[in-house]
């Protein structure tokens, strides 16, 4: 492995350390608190973990040896990608399914829960600007779905961050319960918009998905 990609694997795995904690104290924080948009950020950020550890390994298996079979490499990442975009599917529909069925309830201490999705917008934004960098170097398919990723997460982490300080200033009016809805249905969105798009590039096994100089969101 060369030093571009010995980068590249360094950057993934970063994001995984940097990514784990925040499902952990979403979770903790769901005890005292129940935001519909909590809910949803908890359940997104769980997946997209998941999904960022499959990324790493597929893509540290094949760029680990430089004579690694091109087909197999394809269709390693090919899968790698599938299963990202799978999972943003279906995380997507149980976000949105909760944001249905939950009630105008307290919503309880949203405090962790926001400290986390602002968090998220600094560190999703550099990781967004890192793995552009990286892909436009490489052009490897692994690195073009994480900058596509970090971006849209970059803007989903505002609307997460904009809903949860709404239902803080304003616990338990009409209108902190419309943005917290709202929220939640923008996150749903973006997590099924996105795994589809992931879905089809990579069930037409377009090589040039992501060409060089085209935005990658």
């Amino acid at each position: 492995m060369d030093a571009e990609k010995k980068s590249s694997r360094r950057t993934l795995l970063l994001s995984v350390l940097l990514s784990a904690p925040g499902p952990l104290i979403l979770g903790l924080g769901l005890t005292v608190g129940r935001s519909s948009t909590q809910i949803s950020d908890f359940t997104r950020r769980t997946a997209e973990l998941l999904a960022l550890i499959v990324a790493y390994v597929i893509y540290t298996v094949t760029n680990r040896r430089e004579d690694t079979d091109a087909n197999k490499k394809a269709s390693l990442e090919r899968k790698g990608n599938l299963f990202t975009g799978v999972i943003m599917c279906i995380s997507g529909l149980c976000m949105l399914l909760l944001t249905l069925l939950s009630g105008r309830e307290d919503k309880g201490n949203v405090v962790p829960a926001l400290i986390v999705s602002f968090l998220g917008v600094v560190a999703n934004t550099i990781f967004w600007r890192r793995y552009t960098v990286l892909f436009r170097r490489e052009g490897n398919a692994i690195l073009g779905v994480q900058a596509r990723l970090y971006g849209a997460k970059s803007a989903v982490d505002i609307c997460v961050t904009a809903a949860l300080a709404a239902v803080l200033l304003f616990p338990g009016t009409r209108a902190a319960d419309l943005i917290d809805r709202v929220g939640s249905v923008l996150v749903a969105g973006y997590m099924v918009w996105c795994g589809i798009r992931t879905i089809r590039e990579q069930r037409t096994g377009n090589k040039e998905q992501f060409p060089k100089g085209e935005s990658l969101l």
